[in-house]
């Protein structure tokens, strides 16, 4: 039997028709390579529900934490595109830890498929409150006058806190010392505490300390100040030209995910993300809205992982 070209053409549409239409007739798993109760936890958890609702399916939160998200990573480099398992993942899995870690099992452009970025997040850079500077111009002129002397803390060597600090250094001439700690939590005690003077960190966490006196908020690395610091310049504001640093939250899936299930997950995400009370609460935590599809993210990420891996390189930062 013979089957003109048209025909199996046609066959072929109405194949994938019928895979989009079906899908999904299962749970979704979001792998998130950190443990429960980070931002990128909370991003997830405000966005499945709205999402279980779009797709008409739940949506299962699966922690696989460890090496810098590189364990959960991994595990969705591994598994079937079919559009079941997804990874939500940020700037460090993404675009730092290619250029950090000196064997790493995969690479983002060449196994994994971009399904959507959600959110943006701008850091804070912070001093001690004690500290006699009430401006970044002002401690930029504090630290100048005292080379090697001044500190700033990370949560670990090649961490986004630690890459823009080094950024600002690279643009401002500064030298600081950096000091590593294992988290940001032990990182922000001694911020508070004087043993470092210095120190970025993402807004949530940044604008609470602050508006308790306990840390002193300079400037925020993002082109707009942000609502959580409405009273914070911006690092460009404050007089450093073209300084605009800031992490990102979006999800992927495996590589080989069908055309079809790609635009069926980011048009989803694309719904959710229009919801005002979503945006909202993005906000409050602390997370910029910044949708962008499937096509729009792979460009995106292709283009962030040059200017981050210079960052790596020039900080020095190195994982075996």
């Amino acid at each position: 039997m013979k089957i003109t070209r048209r025909a199996l053409a046609a066959l072929l549409i109405a194949a994938s028709t019928a895979s989009m239409a079906a899908y999904p007739e299962k749970p979704i798993r979001v792998v998130i390579g950190f443990p429960a109760g980070g931002p990128l936890d909370q991003h997830a958890r405000l966005l499945s529900d709205r999402l279980q609702a779009v797709l008409g399916q739940p949506v299962i939160i699966d922690y696989k934490a460890g090496a810098g998200g590189t364990v959960g990573a991994q595990e969705v480099m591994k598994a079937a595109p079919d559009g079941y398992t997804l990874m939500l993942a940020n700037t460090g899995v993404m675009v730092i830890n290619p250029a950090l870690y000196s064997k790493l099992a995969y690479q983002t452009t060449r196994d994994f498929t971009p399904i959507a970025r959600t959110a943006m997040q701008p850091l804070a850079l912070l001093v001690n409150p004690k500290l006699p500077v009430s401006s970044l111009k002002e401690f930029m002129d504090y630290a100048r006058t005292r080379p090697g002397q001044v500190n700033y803390g990370s949560a670990g060597n090649g961490g986004i806190s630690h890459l823009v600090p080094e950024m600002f250094k690279s643009a401002t001439g500064l030298f600081m010392v950096h000091i590593p700690y294992r988290g940001s939590a032990p990182a922000f005690t001694d911020l508070m505490g004087g043993q470092v003077q210095f120190m970025a960190e993402s807004i949530p966490q940044a604008a609470s300390y602050h508006k308790q006196g306990r840390v002193k908020a300079l400037a925020v690395t993002s082109r707009e100040r942000n609502p959580a610091l409405p009273d914070t310049p911006t690092v460009i504001e404050s007089g450093i030209k073209g300084f605009e640093v800031v992490g990102f939250y979006g999800f992927l899936a495996p590589a080989g995910l069908p055309k079809d299930v790609t635009a069926k997950l980011s048009d989803a995400f694309k719904q959710v993300m229009t919801s005002p009370d979503i945006r909202a609460k993005m906000v409050a935590q602390g997370a910029d809205p910044a949708f962008l599809g499937s096509e729009d993210f792979a460009k995106f990420l292709a283009a962030e992982m040059p200017r981050w891996a210079d960052a790596v390189k020039k900080s020095g930062a190195r994982i075996d």
